[in-house]
């Protein structure tokens, strides 16, 4: 990884922290971009598994049409899968070769580092709403015009939940347990975390916890946003803690080397 030291030329005054944050956020979301496995995880998978839940009865009767229960489910599956999945895995990896404790030491700084991280993931996560609509819309989505600000304000909250959850397992544990966790989990909380398919659709036990789970609670959000216009004040409340503890944890146990 290319280093983003702030620096016009060698010896020179650092830039100022905002032009730090920015050139290394967009460092961070051109590498996303680039790298194929992360395109498929954060736009393929997420477009098929939407036009298979079209195809497919499974949401009959949740709603006025199949696409209106999926694309609020999918636009939450995206933020699982950037936030969590592909940062952590792009942050374990970035620890075990040591650019973390290097861009740590440089004008950028840690503060920095993680700023820029978390721009990129809003700046993929954006192209991924354009994208998922795009593709919705030609499958008949008719979403809440009210709900479009809660929902985005929303999928950001979700986003920050994950991302702190993704360095906590990035900076915990070895890079090659990163991958597999964070692999795992987006499989288990895509299928049985009530992110895409409602829970009520769930085996009882799933429906139980997928409520108090942060894909539970943002794929809800985002369907009562974008069917009903209306903000699921529980689910913020999810949102909020798990971002509050798994960042708080990242905080005091993240290992940056």
């Amino acid at each position: 990884m290319t280093p983003v030291l702030g620096s016009a030329a060698l010896g020179s005054a650092p830039a100022p922290l905002l032009r730090r944050i920015l050139l290394q956020g967009k460092y961070e979301t051109v590498t996303m971009l680039r790298n194929g496995e992360q395109l498929i995880l954060a736009v393929v998978l997420p477009l098929l598994a939407m036009v298979g839940l079209t195809v497919t009865p499974l949401l009959d009767g949740l709603g006025a049409s199949r696409i209106n229960i999926a694309a609020p489910g999918i636009l939450a599956l995206c933020a699982l899968s950037t936030a969590f999945t592909g940062q952590g895995i792009a942050t374990g990896f970035d620890r075990r070769y040591g650019v973390l404790r290097f861009l740590s030491t440089t004008p950028l700084g840690r503060t920095g580092l993680i700023a820029g991280k978390v721009l990129a993931v809003l700046a993929v996560l954006f192209l991924q709403v354009i994208a998922v609509a795009a593709v919705a819309f030609v499958l008949g989505w008719e979403p809440n015009p009210a709900g479009w600000l809660p929902g985005l304000a929303m999928l950001v909250l979700g986003a920050a939940a994950f991302t702190a959850l993704g360095l906590l397992v990035a900076g915990t544990v070895r890079p090659e347990a990163t991958l597999a966790i964070t692999n795992l989990l987006w499989i288990l909380l895509g299928s049985l975390g009530g992110i895409v398919i409602p829970p009520e659709r769930l085996p009882a036990l799933a429906q139980a916890a997928a409520h108090l789970l942060p894909s539970g609670a943002l794929g809800q959000a985002l369907r009562d946003a974008f069917q009903h216009g209306s903000v699921n004040t529980a689910a913020v409340f999810v949102l909020l803690l798990w971002t509050a503890i798994a960042g708080g944890a990242a905080i005091r146990w993240f290992k940056w080397n």
